[in-house]
């Protein structure tokens, strides 16, 4: 995303009538998904105020399929998305002309963030009120929160389940109203360092969740993560270990979505529309973006989820951005012979009505999918984008070369100190044994002063030794990359047709 100008204030686009014209971005949300009857079908008016006529060229779809009693979906089956992000829930608004309901959002980071438990407890509320058939939740660290959520939703979202990494946890959770066929859980190779205390994203296990679910014989592979946070536009130095992650998290979903018929993916993966990661994501798993594919959008302009005027945000860290920033998404794509269109997207905008604070730090973002079989199997598609996705990789392993460098001269300068150390200590043992030698003459050891350098050459030690080693993890990481990235791009090379 580029820096917008500094005299353009924060504001909203208006709600629109017909098919909304969207930036080439991108945009995260939580998952849920609606149903209605084919009896009346949702199409947006032309400019006119008529309603267009149905593309001719999409009916001819497979067998209607039935959900929640008399409910029905014949040859599509709709679902409303919607998703949280950093460090906080985002959770689902209505579409633009159908529902109108609030969407909710809240920061769940126990004993640090101001109101959890009332915002839990309004983000439950709200989603019990909208009834979604599928809610992916991030940053849920605390796990009474949890199993709070769990107690209230039991009546609309009976199934759930909380992935549990790190030490904190990944704060990734899901709740559906269709049963969970299986779960899945990938933690990130890196993900940050561990002596950024003020930053924590080590001691949460960045993770990427998968939870396998079946909805009128359709299966759906629904991905939910959250990547390492960018705390500098312009000093990233979480920018290789972030390439890193959305390397996994292309590889994750290419390797494990093959027997789905449709894939979604929502989070917070903190990079912009244009950053080399999404890119990346987006070229080698072949996934849509919501925001960019959307019919109908309605919410804050370009489609930003973290702006500045929402009380929890830094306001000194979007100066760059008046506008704000979007780094949550929502991608999508069908694996098998199904379509996948994105009709309506929306994002909130604002405080939780009646009340003076959001739901989170970021804004909820809510898409209505609508999932058609197609009759037949789709075929390969021809690699038309193999250029562009060269260029990616290439990008990509330049990023990882960098970091591959850096954790490098790290290493041996934590190698350098502990050696350092260690000399130390043999110099003062040798001290040791000259004084010890000496005492016969009748001089005094100098106890406490021998015993402070001791501990403070033995804490050196033990502190350069730790960070020789997890750097020395680091490089494997980074190497290990970088030899994936070449071998991938020798595989397009060789085969410049095709992309699989």
């Amino acid at each position: 995303m580029r820096p917008r100008s500094a005299s353009s204030p924060h504001r909203c686009a208006p709600p629109s009538r017909g098919r909304s014209r969207l930036p080439s971005s991108s945009r995260s949300a939580l998952l849920t998904a609606g149903t209605r009857s084919p009896a009346a079908p949702h199409r947006p008016r032309t400019s006119s105020g008529a309603a267009p006529q149905p593309d001719r060229s999409r009916t001819a779809a497979g067998p209607a399929h039935t959900l929640q009693g008399s409910s029905r979906f014949c040859a599509a089956l709709r679902l409303r998305a919607l998703l949280r992000s950093h460090l906080l829930l985002r959770v689902p608004i209505p579409p633009p002309t159908e529902w109108h309901r609030p969407g909710l959002r809240v920061r769940a980071i126990r004993y640090l963030s101001k109101r959890r438990q009332e915002r839990i407890c309004l983000i439950g509320d709200q989603l019990c009120r909208e009834g979604f058939d599928l809610v992916l939740l991030q940053e849920i660290w605390s796990e009474s929160d949890y199993s709070a959520l769990k107690a209230k939703l039991g009546g609309c979202c009976p199934f759930s389940h909380y992935f549990r990494s790190g030490v904190i946890g990944s704060g990734l959770c899901v709740f559906s109203k269709f049963p969970i066929v299986d779960t899945l859980l990938y933690q990130y190779s890196l993900n940050g360092y561990p002596y950024m205390l003020q930053h924590g994203d080590w001691f949460c296990g960045k993770s990427v969740g998968l939870v396998i679910v079946r909805i009128a014989e359709i299966t759906f592979n629904i991905y939910v993560t959250h990547l390492h946070a960018e705390y500098s536009r312009e000093k990233d130095a979480y920018l290789p270990h972030r390439v890193v992650q959305a390397w996994e998290l292309a590889q994750f979903i290419r390797h494990t979505a093959k027997a789905a018929d449709v894939v979604l993916l929502g989070g917070d993966l903190n990079m912009h529309p244009g950053d080399v990661g999404i890119r990346l994501l987006r070229g080698w798993t072949g996934l849509r973006d919501a925001f960019t594919e959307a019919k109908h959008f309605e919410g804050c302009e370009d489609g930003c989820t973290l702006v500045p005027n929402n009380c929890f945000t830094v306001k000194s860290e979007l100066q760059p951005f008046p506008l704000g920033i979007r780094i949550d998404y929502i991608l999508y794509k069908a694996v098998s012979s199904f379509t996948v269109r994105c009709e309506e997207l929306r994002t909130t905008t604002g405080t939780v009505p009646g009340m003076d604070i959001p739901y989170s730090d970021h804004e909820a973002v809510m898409a209505m999918l609508c999932i058609q079989r197609l009759g037949q199997t789709a075929g390969v598609t021809i690699g038309t984008a193999m250029p562009a996705l060269m260029e990616v990789l290439s990008e990509a392993r330049t990023e990882v070369c960098v970091g591959l460098l850096a954790a490098r001269r790290q290493r041996y300068s934590s190698g350098r100190m502990a050696v350092l150390a260690m000399l130390l200590l043999l110099l003062q043992a040798a001290g040791v044994l000259g004084v010890l030698g000496g005492l016969a003459a009748g001089k005094t050891f100098p106890a406490l002063s021998f015993s402070l350098l001791a501990f403070l050459a033995l804490a050196i030690l033990l502190l350069s030794a730790g960070l020789h080693l997890f750097h020395s993890i680091e490089v494997k990481m980074l190497q290990g990359t970088k030899e994936q990235m070449e071998m991938a791009m020798r595989g397009l090379q060789e085969q410049p047709l095709h992309r699989h």
